[in-house]
């Protein structure tokens, strides 16, 4: 299995699920894809198995990804102070995995209807849908 974290700024919200995803020994190959060289960075000194910066290795990342992990905002052109271009929320958008989102309220994006979690709890229950993925996967 390919998971993609996708994450920008300083890469908090994708080290954090790196961190707690390494804890679980998943059969799966994490690919950490930030937006800029900070956030990448910190997603691999967090454990992921590879990583990239930029446009490009987003649209290249999501073409075969099982699953992508991010804060809503990657899916949204101009988000996260204009890191995501229209080219990566195109790809995130239409790749044909699923697509685990958190709803960071930020970035001009409010999700209605939801609980105001803080970002661990938020990835917490992030990952506990991830494994019901993975055993139906089975």
């Amino acid at each position: 299995m390919k998971i993609v974290i996708i994450d920008g700024q300083g890469g908090r919200i994708g080290s954090l699920f790196i961190e707690k995803l390494k804890t679980l020994n998943l059969n799966a190959e994490i690919i950490a894809i930030g937006t800029n060289s900070i956030a990448t960075t910190s997603m691999l000194r967090a454990g992921a198995d590879a990583g990239a910066t930029g446009e490009n290795p987003v649209i290249v990342n999501c073409r075969d990804a099982d699953c992508i992990i991010g804060p809503v905002g990657i899916i949204a052109a101009d988000s996260l102070l204009g890191e995501v271009t229209p080219a990566m929320a195109a790809a995130i958008a239409s790749a044909p995995c699923q697509k685990i989102l958190l709803p960071v309220n930020k970035c001009c994006l409010h999700v209605v209807g939801l609980k105001d979690l803080a970002v661990p709890a938020l990835i917490s229950e992030a990952i506990e849908y991830l494994q019901t993925l993975l055993i139906q996967t089975k």
